[in-house]
């Protein structure tokens, strides 16, 4: 039973770490690999909604749910991205145990999630745009 416990323990602690965006995503746009500056783009996220023009910098904080950005200029159509916060923390333990001799076995799963920040987004994202 000790090791059950010890083992318990570090796998908890192996998997309890948070993600971390730095809370700023740089936005770009371009056009045939050339940059497009000027387009007009709305972001958001579950934490609040920030319109920018590019090349921008954008506070977003930590995670929260989709980021979806939007961006518009004449002459071009419009564009959208979505992008998943990556590798929410979970945590899944498996113990088994058994025997022989005349020994019965048992095993144990648990499965628990552990959600400290939900994941991160890309530092940098590039919308590309198309002419209409």
């Amino acid at each position: 039973m000790r090791h059950l416990i010890l083992l318990l323990s570090l796998a908890l602690a192996a998997c309890a770490t948070t993600g971390s965006s730095g809370g700023s995503i740089s936005i770009d746009t371009t056009s045939g690999g050339k940059s497009l500056p000027g387009a007009r783009c709305a972001v958001s996220t579950d934490s609040g909604n920030w319109n920018v023009i590019t090349p921008a910098t954008v506070t977003i904080g930590s995670a929260s749910g989709d980021l979806r950005i939007v961006c518009t200029r004449e002459g071009f159509r419009t564009s959208e991205v979505l992008y998943k916060p990556s590798s929410p923390i979970g945590s899944s333990v498996g113990v088994g145990g058994g025997g022989g001799g005349g020994h019965v076995g048992v095993g144990v799963g648990l499965s628990f999630p552990i959600n400290l920040g939900g994941g991160t987004y890309p530092s940098r994202v590039t919308v590309d745009m198309n002419p209409q």
